[in-house]
């Protein structure tokens, strides 16, 4: 048997047709790990698939004639049976686990994502969306069995584009490097930057930020229009079709109804986003503290100053021990500020030469600087492949990432509380925080095979979030609630605000279909029918 380039990477949807922008590159790299070497091995030898050990069942749920339904709608080589392609699509990058989808869809527009969606509303299928599967909360894991996984990474066209009026439509397999490469011919970008090359709709789903929110601020204050099919199949656009003015007073806030809500209201198939021109002059800098409170309390007093940083981030001792062995750095192992400041030639000398004034008051070393775009880049590509620096200090064992967010008077003490919980459980850990708004991220190191390794992260977050509730903060600044944190939301919303979200859920989502069992605790659905 001959297979071409073009057979094999068809099993993985990685096609390229000309023309067309690559944005599957991250799904093919983490679907190789393991899923390429079974592959060859069953075309090639003919030997069954070897799929990797996991805490996933599969008990198949649907029925032969409604796999045909959905093959008639997207096409045979648009779906996938094969137990290796429905384990990618069972879990992110968190330690939930939960069943196989008994199939996985790639659509190709929109019309086949709602005569999907009306197909398993007339057969009670639950949808679980699926993008880059970078979530960290276990948003793609399927909780109930016989579910469809419905891939969108093949609606990957930038759909509309208004240089002028500094806007984009995008669909959803359209990454947000994707995107910036596309833009930047023209001086532009999309700023907001999670750390993952995570597709912009499923960023949407999750309210994604990262380390230029304090700048730019989230997708919520960056989404303009949503085009989204609801569980009953019926296509709709949050702002009115092809709306997409800086501001509306007409109406309900749909948009951001849908923006955070994780695939439980509705699939998103359109996102409309600002963009934003790029700087003229970007310098990077480092600089050290002798402890958590002395550079956070500068970071407190630079937002106070009234500059306007692009990036001000927070990296602790055991992080900057990791990148330095991962990245080749030589940074000093202390607790670290990460700056980056942007604007005109003469406004960056002025708001460099005023923070350098507060970090000195604080105690601070001299700045390091990064002028140079490939010094900025290796810089924050550091800070960005942290996940995978700490990963590398105990190969074979995995990675949970979970973050809070609080009033940045309280950063101080919940990040030095938090290193003192983590220290006396004995974990490889890191803390790495967006201090500018208040959010910061625990990375912990974990064997996924050790019931009490998950344990002891488990019991780690639910500490970590009832120490943020206490202070005034949030369970989650941009990771989202998922699966790991629905427990939460009771203790953070109150009773009343959280009935009405499960009643906002019953309205659009009746039979609950629409990625069941995540946000929203399942008493509540059921208490409201």
């Amino acid at each position: 048997m001959t297979l071409t380039l073009w057979d094999v990477s068809h099993q993985f949807r990685t096609r390229l047709y000309p023309g067309q922008i690559c944005t599957r590159q991250l799904l093919y790299k983490r679907m190789a790990v393991h899923a390429v070497r079974a592959l060859y091995k069953t075309l090639w030898v003919g030997a069954a698939p070897v799929v990797p050990p996991v805490r996933c069942s599969s008990s198949k749920v649907i029925t032969d004639d409604v796999v045909r339904s959905i093959q008639s709608i997207v096409g045979e080589k648009n779906t996938s049976l094969t137990e290796s392609v429905l384990y990618q699509h069972s879990h992110d990058e968190s330690y939930n686990r939960g069943h196989l989808p008994d199939i996985v869809v790639w659509p190709q527009s929109v019309d086949q994502v709602s005569h999907i969606a009306k197909l398993c509303s007339k057969h009670r299928i639950p949808m679980v969306p699926f993008g880059t599967g970078t979530g960290l909360e276990g948003g793609v894991v399927g909780k109930q069995r016989g579910h469809v996984a419905i891939n969108l990474t093949s609606m990957d066209e930038i759909t509309r584009y208004h240089r002028n009026d500094l806007d984009v439509s995008v669909q959803p397999g359209v990454t947000r490097l994707a995107l910036n490469n596309f833009l930047k011919g023209d001086g532009l970008h999309f700023p907001i930057d999670p750390g993952a090359d995570a597709s912009l709709c499923g960023m949407c789903a999750t309210s994604a930020s990262g380390t230029n929110a304090v700048q730019y601020g989230t997708m919520k204050e960056n989404t303009m229009n949503l085009e989204v099919v609801l569980a009953d199949g019926t296509v709709m656009h949050t702002a009115g079709r092809h709306r997409r003015t800086r501001k509306s007073a007409a109406g309900y806030n749909l948009t951001n109804l849908f923006v955070g809500s994780e695939g439980t209201l509705g699939l998103i198939t359109e996102a409309t986003l600002r963009i934003y021109g790029i700087p003229e002059k970007l310098v990077s800098a480092v600089c050290c503290f002798d402890d958590v409170r002395s550079a956070v309390d500068c970071v407190t007093d630079v937002m106070q100053s009234g500059i306007q940083m692009s990036r001000i981030e927070f990296v602790d001792d055991q992080s900057i021990e990791c990148v330095n062995r991962y990245s080749k750095l030589d940074l000093r192992v202390a607790q670290t500020l990460f700056l980056e400041f942007q604007g005109s030639e003469s406004s960056v000398s002025s708001d460099i030469e005023t923070v350098e004034g507060i970090v000195k008051y604080h105690s601070g070393s001299e700045f390091q600087y990064a002028d140079t775009m490939e010094e900025r880049n290796k810089l924050w590509k550091a800070r960005h492949d942290l996940w995978f620096a700490v990963l590398a200090r105990k190969p074979g064992c995995r990675g949970y990432s979970t973050d809070v967010c609080v009033p940045m008077s309280c950063l101080p003490d919940m990040i030095t509380s938090s290193k003192q919980d983590l220290d006396d459980t004995g974990m490889i850990y890191s803390i790495v925080g967006h201090v500018g708004d208040g959010n910061f991220h625990c990375t912990l190191v974990f064997d996924g095979e050790d019931e009490e390794s998950i344990r002891n992260v488990v019991d780690f977050s639910s500490r970590l979030v009832r120490r943020a509730l206490a202070v005034g903060g949030t369970c989650t600044g941009e990771h989202g609630v998922g699966l790991g944190k629905r427990k939460f939301l009771a203790e953070e919303f109150g009773e009343s605000s959280l009935k009405l979200m499960a009643q906002l859920k019953q309205t659009l989502d009746p039979h609950n279909l629409m990625n069941p069992g995540k946000v929203i605790p399942t008493d509540y659905m059921e208490d409201i029918k």
